[in-house]
C-alpha cells in the first residue's frame, strides 16, 4: 500500500479505501470477485466515513457509536480481503498489505474507543 505510515487517521482511512478500490479494479472477472469486491468497496469506504462522522459527533453516545461502526467495518474489510486473497493469488502481496492495514485500523480505533471512556 504505502511505505510511510500516515498518522492523520482521516487521510489514512481514505488511502485504505482508495487502495481497496484500486485492488478491485485490477481483479480478474469472476462472480466471486465482483460480489466480494462490491462488499469490500462498501466496507472499506465506511471505515473512513464513520470516523469522520465520529469527529463531527452530536454527543458522546454518537461518538462511541460511530467509532464502533468504523471498527466493525475495518474488521469486515479484512474478511472480504481474505476471501479475495484466496481466489487471487497473483495479488497476494497487496492483499496481505491491505489485510494488515485493516487490522491496524481496527486496533487504532479500539485504542481510541478505550482511551475515550
Amino acid at each position: 500500500m504505502v511505505k510511510d505510515k500516515v498518522y492523520d487517521l482521516e487521510e489514512r482511512t481514505f488511502k485504505f479505501a482508495k487502495a481497496c478500490r484500486k485492488l478491485v479494479q485490477s481483479l480478474k472477472y469472476s462472480i466471486g470477485n465482483i460480489e466480494d469486491g462490491k462488499q469490500l468497496i462498501r466496507s472499506s469506504g465506511s471505515v473512513g466515513a464513520n470516523y469522520i462522522e465520529a469527529n463531527e459527533k452530536l454527543g458522546d453516545k454518537d461518538f462511541y457509536f460511530r467509532l464502533k461502526i468504523a471498527r466493525k467495518e475495518a474488521k469486515e474489510s479484512g474478511y472480504w480481503l481474505r476471501l479475495l486473497q484466496d481466489a487471487n493469488l497473483e495479488n497476494e502481496i497487496i492483499i496481505e498489505e491491505l489485510i494488515n492495514e485493516s487490522t491496524e485500523l481496527r486496533n487504532i480505533l479500539s485504542s481510541i474507543i478505550n482511551k475515550a471512556k
